[in-house]
């Protein structure tokens, strides 16, 4: 390809950019994003204030709809507060990741494969950290 077609290549794809608006979000970056704003309020929060709190290219339907999603994970609760709900975290990021860690274990047919594989990949720190979690979770369930 010459430099004359790369220069027309990067234009289209910066017109095709500049149209589409800024990149899309994932539904977990989303997912944490909403919790950590949740985290940052006084008290229960409304929708529209996560949504002033995330920016104005976030539609308040999507923050709804992230919001009822982790309802249902059970990270927050919410309560009537008129006509509409204000949400509390229950979690934060570790817990919420916990829970797709949790989920996606959970969908698997060979857990001790998913697991040994796991396992078998984490660096010496991580492994004595989890080695001393495991630990203090047995000597817990001793009480």
């Amino acid at each position: 390809m010459s430099g004359r077609e790369t220069g027309g290549a990067e234009r289209r794809q910066g017109v095709t950019e500049h149209r589409h608006g800024p990149r899309r979000r994932g539904q977990g970056e989303l997912e944490v994003q909403v919790l950590s704003a949740l985290r940052e309020a006084d008290g229960p929060a409304t929708a529209g204030w996560v949504q002033e709190r995330l920016g104005a290219d976030l539609a308040y339907t999507t923050v709804i709809t992230i919001l009822t999603r982790l309802l249902a994970k059970g990270v927050v609760t919410r309560e009537r507060t008129g006509r509409s709900f204000a949400w509390t975290p229950n979690s934060d990021e570790a817990g919420l990741a916990a829970h797709r860690m949790r989920k996606v274990l959970d969908g698997e047919a060979d857990r001790e494969a998913v697991l040994a594989s796991f396992v078998t990949g984490l660096g010496p720190g991580d492994e004595r950290l989890l080695r001393e979690l495991l630990g203090r979770a047995r000597g817990e369930g001793e009480d």
